[in-house]
């Protein structure tokens, strides 16, 4: 379960390259519902499984990691990033800025770094699964090792 892929994405490439403690865990991935079915396939609890969503402040793309536990509060995820609002970003602007594919965007190794916050909830947790770049790869991470590899900040951004 936690082995290397032969070609390593971005994302696990920074990790390599910052020589960052990590592990790698592949699962069946599905065709929705991606952090829920990687919470159940590696049997961790879902709080610690962050969704990666890329929202658009109308000048500027930017990126949420959420637990999949919760919905990111959209009027929370604005104030943290010093903006009046945001929306969702539309899933073609996100892959293009990302380099990734939905259901796979990491926080890591983007094509384009964008402005990165990390819902506070987590922020304690000894380690943290994030999109590891594709769809069915996670990686495990410090929170912190997190948040300094992406230049986040933390703050309360999820509801529920």
């Amino acid at each position: 379960m936690a082995r290397r892929p032969s070609a390593p994405t971005a994302a696990v490439r920074v990790l390599l390259d910052a020589a960052v403690p990590h592990l790698l865990h592949t699962f069946e991935a599905g065709t929705d519902d991606f952090g829920e079915q990687a919470a159940a396939a590696l049997d961790v609890d879902p709080h610690l499984i962050l969704k990666t969503l890329v929202v658009d402040t109308g000048r500027e793309l930017a990126v949420c990691c959420v637990p999949v536990t919760g919905r990111l509060s959209l009027k929370k995820a604005a104030a943290a990033l010093g903006v009046k609002s945001l929306d969702l970003a539309d899933p073609a602007k996100a892959q293009r800025a990302t380099g990734y594919v939905t259901g796979g965007i990491s926080p890591l190794g983007q094509k384009r770094r964008l402005r990165t916050v990390i819902d506070a909830s987590v922020e304690k947790q000894p380690q943290v699964y994030v999109s590891g770049g594709r769809r069915g790869l996670d990686i495990a991470l410090d929170p912190q090792d997190l948040a300094r590899l992406t230049g986040a900040q933390f703050s309360a951004i999820s509801s529920g």
